[in-house]
């Protein structure tokens, strides 16, 4: 069968089987952690890193959420895991950064961790330390199975019927839930630049 298009197939089911109920409610978790002046701090491992910049980015210029990536400091971040642990290092910047029960914790995961098996643990601790603050968390994970989907006020689950493409399609789609937020009218305060040039006719 052809690769291509059974990607794509695969693809467009796990985006039709993504809740819409959960995404509307951390639209409303969002737009109540706006509202009451909390900080948004992302984080993920890997591509779930990549994804934690580029969304920081997009919740702060968009939204007009205070939003910060965990890892983005390399200078911190390489400190920490030398000083303390891999596995403590986001928990330490949540530290250093006077995480509080105003704040929210978003987080990107294929697996999203196991706490007994030592997977992904500095997302693990940063999780359950945001959770023992009373800090609302939010998690966009490829498996209902995982610690973040368990701890997480909101667990936003991309299916998928074909394991073997786990990551990829729950990485792709990751992308998709965030620009879905962060463009979600109750959330937008600020167009794009491609969206703003179009809407003034240019």
């Amino acid at each position: 069968m052809d690769f291509i298009k059974t990607f794509r197939e695969l693809t467009i089911d796990s985006i039709n089987g993504i809740d819409g109920a959960l995404l509307s409610k951390a639209v409303e978790e969002l737009e109540a952690l706006r509202i009451r002046g909390g900080r948004l701090f992302i984080a993920g491992s890997g591509g779930g890193a990549g994804h934690a910049s580029h969304a920081a980015a997009d919740f702060r210029r968009l939204t007009g959420i205070e939003s910060y990536a965990i890892g983005d400091n390399v200078s911190e971040l390489t400190a920490l895991i030398n000083d303390e642990s891999w596995q403590d290092s986001y928990k330490f910047v949540l530290q250093q950064s006077r995480l509080n029960e105003k704040d929210m914790l978003l987080f990107f995961s294929v697996g999203g961790g196991d706490a007994a098996k030592n997977i992904s643990a500095n997302l693990v601790n940063a999780a359950q330390f945001g959770s023992d603050l009373g800090t609302k968390i939010v998690s966009v994970v490829g498996a209902p199975g995982g610690f973040l989907a368990e701890i997480s006020d909101v667990a936003i689950l991309i299916p998928s019927v074909d394991r073997s493409k786990l990551t990829p399609i729950t990485e792709a789609l990751q992308a998709y839930v965030w620009h879905m937020l962060v463009s979600h009218p109750t959330l937008s305060v600020r167009k794009a630049m491609w969206e703003s040039v179009e809407s003034n006719g240019k």
